[in-house]
């Protein structure tokens, strides 16, 4: 909710129920825990199905902090629930997945019982990689880019608040776009950017900052490196899986100083071979595949 692009069934269980009964399946993976996930859940544990599942989205701290938004004390209790839903969703299934090891610590602090089992993450690297910068030569640099959506979870405010002598830069589109429009003038807002447009402003980029401290992982981390920038961002689950060695980037609690880092090491070409190397699909194929969900 508060997503006008994104589109949300809410009454899926009986064409869902009859979808899987024609395909007859052995195993089902489900990879969400809204209601496309629920009814799945629902007929596996009625049928006595096996399943594995996922856990990518940080929906305790999502929820907690739209709550909070309103009334700031509903934050905490909020966020407990949501850790009980996600824990019970979870709990039928023979294995969760998570992309970083981070993110396990945390399932197994919020005490789910089920196996847990790494799978990275991949993209497409005949988009994603270093290039000619086509973009932002009549901005001042360096340049500062965020790509992702514009919602209160993303932290934005860090980003455009913190001191700067550049360029910041915002492509995505969300909720929180129009208001964040007008609190930071001097920002550049592009709207949602895809294919090679997404790709060429990475790479007429200087630097990618990565405000969020509730992702799972993020996706645009990896992008940006395939591009060649070095990234900056808070030491949170994500990032500290991600930017493991100076020539990728920085972090630091201050997001400014973080900047500054990242800016100060490594080459493109070291950065893009890092993400090629690490993160396809043919991995994280290899390793959902190699699972026994017994």
């Amino acid at each position: 909710p508060g997503y006008a692009e994104i589109r949300l069934t809410l009454f899926p269980a009986a064409r869902l129920r009859h979808m899987i009964a024609a395909f007859e399946p052995d195993l089902l993976h489900i990879a969400t825990e809204g209601p496309l996930g629920l009814a799945a859940r629902r007929h596996a544990v009625d049928k006595g199905l096996r399943f594995t599942s996922c856990y990518h989205t940080h929906f305790p701290d999502y929820a907690a902090a739209r709550a909070a938004r309103y009334i700031p004390s509903l934050y905490a209790p909020v966020q407990t629930m949501a850790i009980r839903f996600v824990r019970w969703f979870h709990a039928p299934s023979s294995c969760v997945f998570t992309a970083t090891n981070s993110l396990t610590k945390t399932l197994l602090g919020w005490n789910f019982k089920s196996p847990l089992k790494m799978m990275t993450r991949g993209i497409n690297h005949a988009l994603f990689h270093p290039g000619e910068k086509t973009l932002f030569q009549e901005m001042k640099h360096p340049v500062a880019l965020y790509v992702g959506r514009i919602a209160i979870e993303k932290n934005l405010d860090d980003f455009l608040s913190m001191p700067f002598d550049g360029t910041k830069v915002l492509v995505g589109g969300g909720p929180d776009l129009e208001d964040l429009k007008k609190k930071y003038p001097d920002a550049i807002f592009t709207g949602p950017k895809t294919g090679t447009d997404l790709a060429d402003h990475y790479r007429s980029a200087d630097v990618f900052v990565f405000p969020s401290k509730t992702d799972t992982f993020g996706m645009v981390l990896v992008e940006a490196l395939a591009c060649g920038l070095p990234v900056a961002a808070y030491p949170v689950t994500g990032p500290i899986d991600i930017i493991t060695d100076d020539f990728l980037g920085a972090l630091d609690n201050d997001l400014a100083a973080a900047t500054s880092k990242a800016l100060q090491h490594g080459t493109a070409a070291q950065r893009s071979r890092h993400a090629m190397e690490n993160y396809s699909w043919r991995i994280a194929t290899h390793q959902f595949l190699e699972t026994d969900p017994t």
